[in-house]
């Protein structure tokens, strides 16, 4: 068994042990201590990082209560090192799970819900619940859980007996075989967890509810603590401010001014799209081909627009009727409309000249066409 430091305080950062093993491993050398403060990888949460005397490491595991670190350099076995944790990841970690446990106490507590899954990642926690629950039942969940967190309630870890065990209704995600370590928060939580854990709720700073999403009859969660929620809190208020001095609003208003400027754009759109209208029925009424192949080259209309333009040329005047919008260089949206098998022998010859995408039925083809504009209008009009 190899002594686990993190047990006994998750705040040691440095620490001596011996090397009883160091073996070549398929990414590097698999070093086994008498000791650790290095938390191997488990309950969700990735493992930690730091170094062995000059060595990286990069991962650690546990099987069978043995750690083994994987390290980018070997040891020799009995060779005394000094551990070192990269203690600003590790804290960030206690500051996710400890908010997570919090969390999903509260919920727990309050609604009965189970915690049937969790992840920890360098971005974000998930966590799944296994009861549906509203926005406002999530809000309050997250209101209790930064209670716990201002009251600065303490968190215990300890590993009871067996007739201790018994007496205590505790959280667990599974059976857990041998000895069940638990992680009480004051008048809060009692988990059974293997991971490090903050001293106190305070040294959570903040737990954020980021997004609520319906998941195999329960809801799952993402949530952020700590610095990760104060970061992510002034990301989102350096957006939000740089909208408001956009839209000449203060940055708390953003949601209305947007709002209202939705409404002028869907306004302006109508508008455009009834002055598009006016426009190519004008065209229409105008139209008067030389022959029974056209092209006509505009500029700014949506595919829906083209199609009603090349329909209504096409019903106005018969033959092959074709509309084309430049949408970048050498390259135009078409539509092409006219009698089914005509459009169908056209579109066929159409392919064979150019590097076409689309195709359509029932006597209109669509997609885009690569070629310069000479060529194009020589095609339509030989």
């Amino acid at each position: 068994m190899t002594e686990k430091l993190y047990d006994k305080d998750s705040f040691t950062k440095e620490f001596d042990a011996v090397v009883l093993s160091s073996e070549e491993a398929a990414d590097g050398y698999a070093v086994i201590l008498d000791r650790t403060a290095f938390f191997p990888e488990g309950g969700g949460q990735p493992s930690d990082t730091g170094f062995i005397n000059d060595a990286a490491v990069f991962d650690v595991q546990i099987e069978n209560e043995i750690i083994t670190h994987f390290t980018d350099k070997p040891f020799e076995a009995g060779q005394r090192i000094r551990g070192v944790l990269n203690f600003e990841r590790r804290f960030d970690f206690m500051q996710q799970h400890s908010g997570e446990h919090i969390v999903s106490g509260t919920a727990h507590r309050l609604y009965a819900c189970e915690n049937v899954g969790f992840h920890l990642s360098e971005d974000i926690v998930t966590l799944d619940l296994d009861k549906p629950l509203t926005r406002a039942q999530a809000e309050k969940i997250e209101a209790l859980s930064n209670e716990a967190v201002f009251a600065n309630k303490a968190f215990y870890t300890y590993y009871p007996d067996g007739e201790k065990l018994k007496t205590l209704d505790y959280r667990s995600k599974k059976a857990i075989d041998g000895d069940i370590r638990i992680v009480e928060i004051e008048d809060t939580d009692i988990c059974a967890c293997c991971a490090p854990h903050v001293k106190t709720a305070g040294q959570i700073g903040i737990i954020k509810l980021l997004s609520l999403e319906k998941l195999r009859g329960g809801v799952r969660m993402e949530i952020k603590c700590g610095r990760r929620a104060l970061c992510d809190y002034n990301e989102r208020y350096i957006n939000t401010a740089l909208i408001g001095e956009k839209l000449a609003v203060k940055y708390n208003e953003t949601a209305v001014a947007v709002e209202r400027l939705l409404g002028n754009i869907n306004e302006l759109k109508f508008t455009v799209t009834s002055l598009k209208k006016r426009l190519n029925d004008q065209k229409v009424k105008s139209f008067a081909p030389q022959s029974d192949i056209s092209a006509e080259f505009e500029e700014g209309l949506e595919i829906k627009d083209m199609q009603a333009y090349a329909d209504a040329l096409y019903k106005k005047a018969g033959g092959i009727r074709a509309v084309l919008c430049e949408r970048s260089a050498d390259e135009y949206a078409f539509v092409i409309c006219g009698e089914d098998a005509a459009v169908r022998e056209f579109f066929a010859n159409f392919k064979e000249r150019f590097t076409v995408r689309g195709g359509g039925r029932n006597g209109m083809v669509q997609g885009s066409v690569f070629g310069d504009k000479n060529a194009l209008t020589h095609f339509f009009t030989k």
